[in-house]
């Protein structure tokens, strides 16, 4: 029984000494170096077209931005977007906007109300159905906003929240998503690479088992 204690007390030590130790990455999550997944799938448009990740993409690469039409957070967040989407736009870099609530697909989160929605915020990139959430489970996407840039060659480079303050996107100090655009562009390191994003949860369908 000591021993065990013994063998338990010096995983943790480790742990705190590096906290990668021992600690498996979900591998159901994109992480940084990871590829752009599904690529081709075509999804609908609110503007009534579809398209693909591969075509939204641009010459310095692409961002993904998982969101919706009433989590409170994408809401503080609107004049963020808008202008991180002029940001990228200026900087040849591709974006579209992913509405994954499944769950709310007969409700505010319609085809309809996207449609709305994005007329509302004047959206000037693709505001695109995730049908079954599926783009989302593939990415690990568990809230809105959450961001990917990945670069011209599909390679994922930053993930996570556009700024440090996403409750309150006034008083943020840092715009990490400007900041892993404008690396990028210059070819310098993205860093910090990651970030916790911060929002509403993703409403996905409970599957039966």
């Amino acid at each position: 029984m000591k021993s065990m204690f013994l063998a338990i007390a010096t995983f943790l030590a480790l742990i705190v000494i590096n906290p990668s130790i021992g600690i498996a990455q979900d591998e159901s999550k994109l992480i940084p170096g990871n590829q752009l997944p599904s690529a081709e799938v075509s999804m609908l448009n609110a503007n009534g077209a579809s398209t693909t990740l591969k075509a939204a993409s641009k010459e310095n690469g692409l961002l993904v931005m998982f969101s919706c039409n009433t989590c409170p957070f994408v809401i503080k967040n609107e004049t963020t977007t808008k202008k991180t989407m002029e940001f990228a736009i200026a900087h040849k870099v591709g974006m579209v906007i992913i509405n994954s609530n499944q769950a709310k697909r007969n409700d505010e989160d319609s085809y309809q109300a996207m449609k709305k929605f994005a007329k509302e915020q004047g959206y000037t990139v693709p505001y695109l159905v995730d049908e079954g959430s599926k783009l989302a489970d593939q990415f690990g996407a568990n809230h809105t906003p959450e961001i990917f840039l990945f670069n011209n060659k599909g390679v994922l480079v930053y993930k996570g929240a556009m700024n440090d303050n996403p409750s309150n996107p006034e008083s943020a100090k840092k715009n990490y998503i400007e900041d892993a655009i404008n690396a990028l562009v210059a070819g310098k390191e993205i860093n910090p690479n990651t970030t916790k994003s911060i929002g509403c949860s993703i409403k996905r369908v409970v599957k039966d088992h």
